[in-house]
C-alpha cells in the first residue's frame, strides 16, 4: 500500500514530500521533502482510482490523513495539477447528475446558506459579503475590501438618483442597502435563502429602509412573470449555482426584466475551461454547483442583444478573500469544533485553503462582466468602467 500511495500522490506532486504510514517513513522524489503525508488506515483503492478529490478529501475529513504544514501551503504545492487527478465519470455519475427543478435549486442553496447566520457571521466580515473582496490598497482589511467591491460594482453601473437597481441572489443585502443609502436608487433584492431574506428584511427594518429596499424569497426564473422592469441589474456569486444547462434562461429571465438600455453587472467564479466540476465540492460543499468558463458567457450575451461594455478579473483578490476568510474561520476554532464537530471543522478548512489555492493557480477565476441591453449611446464617453 506505501508505495500504491507514493506513485498515486507523485502523479500530481511534483516537489519532493515523505509520507508516514503505519510506523514506515518513505521519501518520494529527489531532495529534502517539502511537507510530510500522515496516514493512520489504509484508504481503499478503488475509492482513490474513482476520485482523487473525494477520496483524499474525505480521509482528512476523518482525521486519516493529515499533513505537518499549513493546510493551504501543502495545497498550493499540487492543486494546479488537478488535470492529472482521478475521475471516473461513470462510477460519479450520480453526482454529476443534474434536478435543475425550482425545488431542487431550493435545496442546494439551503443546504450551503442556510447552515446559519451565527455561523458565517463568525469569520466572514461585518458586511456579511459572502463573495470576493476588492482590494485597492495593501493595506485593506476585508472590511475595507467588501466595501470596494460594492462601490467598484455600483460605479460601474452609472446609477443615478431614482433609478431602479435588482440584485439577483442578493445575499444578505448589503450592496441594495449601500446603493439605497449612498445612490439613492430603489433596490429589488431576491434569493432562495431563507436565512439570508429573513436577515436581510430585519436589517431593511432597522435601518429604516423600507420604502428604499424590498428582498424577496424568489427562484430567478420567477423574474419572467414578475411584470417587473429595472434601470440597472447586477447579479454576485449566482450564476454558479444555475447549472450548465440553464444558463440561457438564467440571461433570458434578466432580459425580459431589463429596460432598453439597461445595464447588467455579471460577478461570477469563472472556470478557465469549461469543467464538469470538482467532484468533493459537489457532494460536501455546493451540491448541484457549476463553474462556468468565462467565453461560454460571453458566447451567449449576443442571443439576447447583449452588448459587452466591460470585463476584468479579479482572481487574485479572491485568493487574499479566502485567505481572510480562512484566518478569521482559524481564530473561532474551538468554537467551530464544539458547535459543528471535528469532521465539520475540517471539511471547511479544505474548502476555504482549496479555493484559495485554486484561485492562486489559475484554475479558477472571478470575472465581473458589464453589460448593455442593447446599444447604449447616452452613457458619458468618458466614463470609466
Amino acid at each position: 500500500m506505501h508505495q500504491f500511495i507514493a506513485d498515486y500522490l507523485s502523479k500530481f506532486i511534483h516537489i519532493p514530500f515523505a509520507i508516514n504510514m503505519k510506523g514506515e517513513h518513505l521519501k518520494v522524489g529527489k531532495g529534502e521533502p517539502e511537507f510530510t503525508v500522515t496516514i493512520t488506515e489504509d484508504i481503499s483503492k478503488k475509492e482513490l482510482l474513482t476520485s482523487t478529490s473525494l477520496a483524499l478529501g474525505e480521509a482528512y475529513m476523518k482525521g486519516i490523513i493529515d499533513v505537518d504544514r499549513d493546510l493551504y501551503e501543502v495545497l498550493n504545492l499540487f492543486l494546479g495539477n488537478m488535470e492529472s487527478f482521478n475521475r471516473d465519470h461513470s462510477e460519479l455519475k450520480k453526482l454529476f447528475h443534474h434536478n435543475m427543478s425550482k425545488k431542487h435549486q431550493k435545496e442546494e442553496v439551503s443546504s450551503h446558506y442556510d447552515i446559519g447566520n451565527d455561523f458565517y457571521s463568525l469569520w466572514l466580515d461585518e458586511t456579511m459579503s459572502y463573495s470576493c473582496a476588492y482590494f485597492k490598497n495593501d493595506t485593506d482589511t476585508l472590511y475595507e475590501a467588501q466595501c470596494n467591491k460594492v462601490h467598484h460594482i455600483l460605479d460601474k453601473l452609472q446609477l443615478e438618483k431614482g433609478m431602479t437597481l435588482l440584485d439577483i441572489g442578493c445575499g444578505w443585502g448589503f450592496l441594495l442597502k449601500t446603493a439605497a443609502k449612498e445612490y439613492g436608487v430603489k433596490g429589488y433584492g431576491i434569493t432562495l435563502s431563507t436565512q439570508q431574506y429573513e436577515k436581510c428584511k430585519e436589517d431593511i427594518r432597522k435601518e429604516g429602509l423600507e420604502d428604499l429596499v424590498t428582498v424577496e424569497l424568489m427562484d430567478y426564473r420567477d423574474l419572467k412573470k414578475s411584470g417587473l422592469q429595472f434601470d440597472r441589474v447586477v447579479s454576485v456569486g449566482m450564476l454558479e449555482h444555475v447549472g450548465r444547462g440553464n444558463y440561457e434562461e438564467y440571461l433570458e429571465s434578466a432580459n425580459a426584466v431589463m429596460k432598453p438600455g439597461a445595464l447588467f453587472l455579471l460577478h461570477y467564479i469563472s472556470g478557465h475551461k469549461e469543467h464538469g466540476g470538482d467532484p468533493w465540492i459537489k457532494r460536501y460543499i455546493f451540491p448541484g454547483g457549476m463553474i462556468p468558463s468565462l467565453r461560454e458567457i460571453i458566447n451567449l450575451l449576443p442571443e439576447y442583444h447583449f452588448f459587452t461594455l466591460d470585463v476584468e478579473s479579479l482572481r487574485r483578490h479572491y485568493n487574499k478573500t479566502l485567505l481572510c476568510w480562512r484566518k478569521n474561520y482559524l481564530e473561532h476554532t474551538d468554537q467551530i469544533r464544539k458547535e459543528k464537530g471535528e469532521e465539520f471543522f475540517r471539511m471547511w478548512d479544505v474548502y476555504l485553503s482549496s479555493c484559495a489555492a485554486t484561485f492562486l493557480n489559475g484554475v479558477i477565476d472571478l470575472h465581473q462582466i458589464l453589460i448593455s441591453k442593447g446599444v447604449n449611446n447616452d452613457l458619458p464617453m468618458n466614463r470609466v468602467v
